[in-house]
């Protein structure tokens, strides 16, 4: 049966790495040497979670970060259950982008689940970048939303615990797991239905 329980979406500028995130996490692999390429539109992925236990499966969405597509990407982040917003730690620009979108999502998504994530955490622990964003300014503008985590794509700390976190809090929701379990009785029905179709309508 084809679905999607909980819809995640990843925002954030250029560069930020939301792409590495989503390759570390779905398919447990880093390839630094791998020439940048600019995601165009959005990306899709799915995962199958097990979280509370029940497993569900988790549509990715990863988005341009240019400015040139964001009126594409609104398309995309419209319905998601949840929403990672990535930047990172040693880029300011990156930091005044989250800022954006963070506006975006109260005003479009009110009911979505957001979380904030610093990439590239393993170039702040050996001191290759140095943070400019400030620990206390992250700290102000996480109050009230679902979680901070900082992350690193090339040696997947804090990765799954990200998406972990994401999909069950999305388990623990009420109101979305009832959603959740209508849409796969609906599923359900369309393939029984159609099953019984096809085995009994006479085509001659």
């Amino acid at each position: 049966m084809s679905r999607c329980d909980f819809k995640i979406v990843l925002l954030g500028s250029e560069h930020v790495g939301k792409t590495s995130l989503i390759l570390r996490y779905v398919n447990c692999r880093f390839n630094a040497s791998a020439p940048y390429q600019t995601t165009i539109g959005a990306a899709f992925c799915s995962k199958t979670v097990h979280s509370n236990g029940k497993d569900f499966n988790v549509g990715i969405w990863d988005t341009a970060g240019s400015e040139r597509y964001e009126a594409m990407t609104t398309m995309y982040y419209r319905g998601a259950h949840a929403a990672i917003i990535c930047y990172d730690p040693g880029n300011n620009d990156s930091w005044m982008r989250l800022r954006y979108w963070l506006q975006e999502l109260k005003k479009v998504e009110e009911d979505c689940k957001i979380y904030l994530c610093g990439t590239k955490k393993d170039l702040l622990d050996s001191g290759a970048v140095q943070r400019v964003v400030g620990e206390d300014i992250i700290q102000t503008y996480g109050q009230g939303l679902n979680g901070h985590f900082e992350t690193s794509s090339k040696t997947g700390e804090n990765v799954e615990e990200l998406f972990q976190k994401i999909v069950d809090d999305c388990a623990a929701d009420v109101k979305l797991m009832r959603d959740v379990e209508e849409h796969r009785l609906r599923l359900l029905k369309r393939e029984t239905t159609t099953k019984s179709f096809g085995r009994d309508y006479c085509y001659c």
